[in-house]
């Protein structure tokens, strides 16, 4: 957006001051909040394929095979995620961010509460795993038209020099949304019997979700869409194919954006998806142990990615970026070599680490994806990079570990792919280009001075 005028009546807003403080804090809580709960019905999905559903909808199978389709039907959430980040990663430039954000919300609770009424394969025969892969679709559609949206959210309210920190609230809605799921199913591990909880103990967690999702509709509803929307709308910029757009004219950013995300996506996935299974069926730990360690892990990250965003806003965000990067991949190595003495206080420290290292990948990961296109795109290119990386990296991870798991029999394949993932990130990185907080603070000065040329033409009607 270049030339654009500044407005020369009423006083200039300082750059990068929020011109409604109390509108960024509610869009920082709605941001938040909506992405942990609906994170929190994905994560209970991702538990539940790791040790429910391979008895509950593939009981005909053997455990490896059973196993490898629950996480199929996992991945099948991150293949379906491309529709939902073009669907509404299109929808956010063309109508705005708010009304995206409430439509997703919707579809994940909705389908998170059916999967949890969901009759298993023992009475519904085969109908049941391909009723289960359908809501898991509808659940990933939500999601890759979600996470777009709740990042602009919060960071188009936000200071645009501390970009890092504001978008990050949107970051930290899956570690919040994993400590509320594994949380929930290890209290019903401890409190239910191993047949109860096969039973009916899992649906528990499943059908939790409708009080959750109500509360964060409630908060969403009572939002305004952000000012940089507004002043896109105000002016008639609001791009007609945005999709179309993103591919012809910022094509490099979208590259850039996808292959950031492939190492976190694939990182994550290891120390929160995978780890369930390869503990508990091939180390022979305790599914609590695991579950603790997890929450653990989860818990430490509700604060490092906040810190690891603003830390990302005082120095170099690429540089941050890569550095978590390479720790993470050199970690992979460290993490399973400690794992074969079965101690769980170093099951514990190898999972918080790895999620410490993935915390600073994540945290300035929301703002560099947003600062790589121009804020009249912003929804549909940060929509396109998020779902297109996930499918690339996060969908098929827990597969390729479990497949490499069993082709050699040893956890060095499953290091190498977390490491060549890694490479991978740091490839976008350099493709990538450094915060413009220009762009965001012209559509700040538009907005202020319509906001001031529609003061002055109310004055004038009164007198």
């Amino acid at each position: 957006m270049a030339n654009v005028p500044v407005p020369a009546s009423g006083p200039a807003p300082r750059p990068g001051k929020p011109l409604h403080p109390k509108g960024l804090y509610k869009a920082f809580a709605a941001s938040l909040t909506g992405t942990a709960l609906e994170w929190y019905d994905f994560a209970v999905y991702s538990a539940a394929a790791a040790v429910v559903f391979p008895i509950v909808f593939f009981p005909s199978s053997d455990p490896l095979t059973g196993t490898i389709l629950a996480f199929s039907t996992y991945a099948v959430g991150y293949v379906s995620r491309p529709v939902g980040g073009i669907i509404f990663g299109r929808l956010g430039d063309r109508i705005g961010r708010k009304k995206v954000l409430v439509t997703t919300l919707m579809i994940i609770g909705v389908a998170t509460v059916l999967i949890g009424v969901l009759p298993g394969y023992g009475s519904i025969g085969i109908s049941a795993p391909i009723i289960l892969v359908l809501l898991r679709f509808a659940q990933g559609v939500g999601v890759g038209g979600e996470w777009g949206g709740a990042v602009l959210l919060s960071s188009e309210y936000g200071d645009p020099h501390r970009r890092g920190f504001w978008a990050s609230a949107a970051q930290v809605g899956p570690p919040a949304g994993n400590l509320l799921a594994n949380g929930t199913l290890a209290v019903l591990t401890v409190t239910l019997s191993e047949a109860q909880f096969i039973s009916f103990g899992w649906r528990i967690a499943f059908l939790v979700s409708a009080v959750l999702v109500g509360f964060g509709l409630w908060i969403r509803l009572k939002l305004e869409d952000t000012p940089i929307f507004k002043a896109i709308e105000a002016h008639g910029e609001q791009p007609n194919a945005p999709v179309r757009e993103v591919f012809t004219k910022e094509l490099r950013p979208l590259v850039a954006a996808t292959l950031c995300r492939v190492g976190p996506d694939v990182l994550y996935a290891l120390f929160t998806v995978f780890t369930l299974s390869y503990g508990i069926q091939t180390l022979g730990y305790d599914r609590s142990q695991v579950l603790t360690a997890v929450l653990i892990g989860s818990a430490f990250q509700l604060f490092m990615i906040p810190l690891a965003g603003a830390v990302s806003d005082r120095f170099n965000r690429r540089l941050v970026y890569g550095i978590a990067a390479v720790v993470g991949a050199v970690w992979t190595f460290v993490f399973f070599g400690i794992l074969g003495g079965h101690s769980e206080p170093l099951l514990i420290a190898g999972i918080v680490l790895g999620l410490m290292a993935h915390s600073f990948m994540y945290g300035p990961q929301a703002a560099f994806i947003v600062e790589q296109f121009s804020p009249r795109l912003r929804s549909t290119g940060s929509s396109l990079a998020y779902t297109f990386a996930g499918v690339i990296g996060g969908a098929i991870a827990p597969l390729m570990f479990t497949l490499l798991l069993s082709q050699f029999g040893t956890w060095i394949p499953v290091a190498i792919y977390v490491a060549v993932a890694a490479v991978v990130t740091v490839v976008g990185l350099a493709l990538g280009r450094d915060s413009n907080t220009v762009e965001d603070e012209d559509y700040r000065l538009l907005l202020e001075g319509s906001a001031a040329a529609s003061q002055r033409s109310a004055v004038a009607e009164t007198r």
